[in-house]
Parts: structure tokens; sequence; C-alpha cells
């Protein structure tokens, strides 16, 4: 396979890049022509993910960089910065993906340390990934962050209220960056990739199972039987929002699933001009006596 493309020359940190979407989305950004620095916690799954690398692009390793990093560890964070820089000389893209499900069942019933430890990966990791790289990206006049948001972001599910909680964040933050960002030439959006049968997907359905959280495990099964996205649309979701054609784009919520991100360069004056594809209260219009507003998410 012959590398080169809509990514050539950039360089790309993944964080959770070991296995699932984010192995996905660091292959499909080799293929681009990109090199990467491929973050997360587990030294051989990087390591995989390099070796596949490898292989694509005729053997040279030299095109990726495995560093392993707690993204929770602010320290260790900004030393796979470093590292990135000392590697490759810039930083173009950054991905965060690294994330974890987090405890299943009532709130109430749940461990109070893993709630919070959620949080902590889900949203303090993307924060301090984005405290690292944009200072960078500053200086070099441009980039792209991707941040991987997931169904609970715009629906509530019942027993994940941690994950949920914590994808709601990342969007957040996503358009906060991304309002704190316009001038700096640096463009942040959300990916949302859809229920993929991952790791994560099994681990949910099993838990589930355990504290009768029927529609989650229901779903889990379904997604690993064959019916969840596609690993291929979310990778080149991810290409597409790393690259040129997604021009000013920026503080949206763009799904892989929903979404036909293949049409939607012409439209990005019209998006950016809107809330579209952003979380938004929805208002509906009642007399005055009665109950004023109906609120929802909505993309």
């Amino acid at each position: 396979m012959s590398l080169g493309g809509k990514l050539q020359g950039k360089v790309a940190i993944v964080t959770g890049a070991g296995r699932g979407i984010g192995r996905a989305i660091a292959l499909g950004y080799a293929v681009e022509g990109a090199r990467l620095a491929l973050a997360a916690r587990t030294p051989d799954e990087l390591e995989e993910t390099a070796r596949q690398i490898a292989e694509m692009s005729g053997g040279h390793p030299k095109d990726s960089l495995v560093i392993p990093v707690d993204v929770t560890d602010q320290s260790a964070v900004e030393d796979m910065a470093k590292q990135t820089l000392d590697q490759f000389g810039g930083i173009d893209i950054l991905v965060n993906n690294a994330g974890i499900a987090g405890p299943i069942g009532m709130l109430q019933h749940n461990d109070t340390g893993a709630w919070v430890q959620t949080m902590q990966v889900n949203v303090i990791g993307p924060y301090l990934t984005c405290h690292a790289v944009i200072p960078t990206m500053v200086r070099q006049g441009g980039g792209k962050i991707i941040n991987l948001a997931g169904a609970g972001a715009n629906n509530g599910w019942a027993n994940l209220s941690a994950y949920c909680t914590s994808k709601a964040a990342v969007v957040r933050l996503t358009e906060v960056l991304a309002l704190e960002l316009t001038h700096q030439n640096i463009q942040v959006n959300a990916l949302g990739p859809g229920s993929i049968h991952t790791q994560m997907w099994e681990e949910l359905r099993d838990g589930a199972a355990a504290v009768n959280a029927t529609e989650i495990h229901e779903l889990g099964q379904r997604v690993i039987n064959g019916g969840g996205a596609s690993l291929e649309d979310t990778a080149a979701l991810a290409v597409f929002l790393a690259g040129n054609e997604s021009g000013e784009l920026s503080g949206r919520l763009v799904s892989a699933v929903a979404d036909n991100f293949t049409g939607l360069a012409p439209l990005i004056p019209e998006i950016m001009a809107s809330d579209a594809y952003t979380l938004r209260r929805v208002d509906l219009r009642i007399p005055r006596g009665r109950a004023s507003t109906v609120s929802n998410a909505s993309l």
C-alpha cells in the first residue's frame, strides 16, 4: 500500500491508539501520509499499531513513535508532546480518543472512585493534552483538534451517568476551545463514532447484565453481533476533520453514523453561521401561564 494523500507531511498525536477506534484512526492517518505519535497506557498494543503502520509504509517505523502515557498524568502528557516535537518537529493534529465507559448502574450505587476516574480520563485527559499541545499549534500558525464524543453526548442513558456526563462535557469543551482559538487558525471538533464493536462494548454488555441494565445489555449484544457502526467510517471522518477539506469547520459535533460528512465541505459556511451540529436547547413555545419551554439536546 502506497502512502500519500490528504495528510501528507502532517504530524498527528492519537491517544488510545493501541486498539479499537484509536488504532483505526491511526492507520487511516498513516494511509494518508501522516506521521504518528501513538499514545496509550499499554506498550504492547501500541507496538502492534506501529508494526501495522510500518508494514503499510514498506517497513519504515520512523513514521510512528510509540509513547506509553496515562492521559490523566500532566507531566506524562507534557512529555508526550515534547517527545513528539523532538521526533517530528511539530504537531499538526491531536486526536483525543482515550476513554473509558466508567461504572454501570444507578448513580447512587456507583463506586465513587470509578465515577471520578471516568471524568479524569474522559474530560481531564483531553484538557491536559490540549493544554500541552495548543501552544505548539499557535506557534506553528494552525492545527486541528478532534475530540471523540459518543452517544452519551447527545442522549442520556440510564445506568451510564459517568460516561454520558463526561461525553457531554467533551462536546462543550470542544465548543469553548473552538471559540477561544478562532483567530489562531486552530479548528476543534467532536467526532461521534456511533456504537462500534470494541472491547469497551464487550465490557459494557457484560457489566450491564450484572446490574440488570437491560437497555445497555441489549444494545451491546446487537453491536457485538454485527449491528454496530463502522470503524472505517469513523476513520474516514477523522481524516476529513484533520485535513484541509474540513476548512473552517470548528466547534461542531459530527457523527460518522448520522451525518453525510463526505458532502459536508460545501455547507461549511452555512453550518458555521448557524447552530447546526451543536448541542443546544430546543424551545417549544407555549402560551403564557403554561410551561414555557421543553429542553432537549440536538445536533
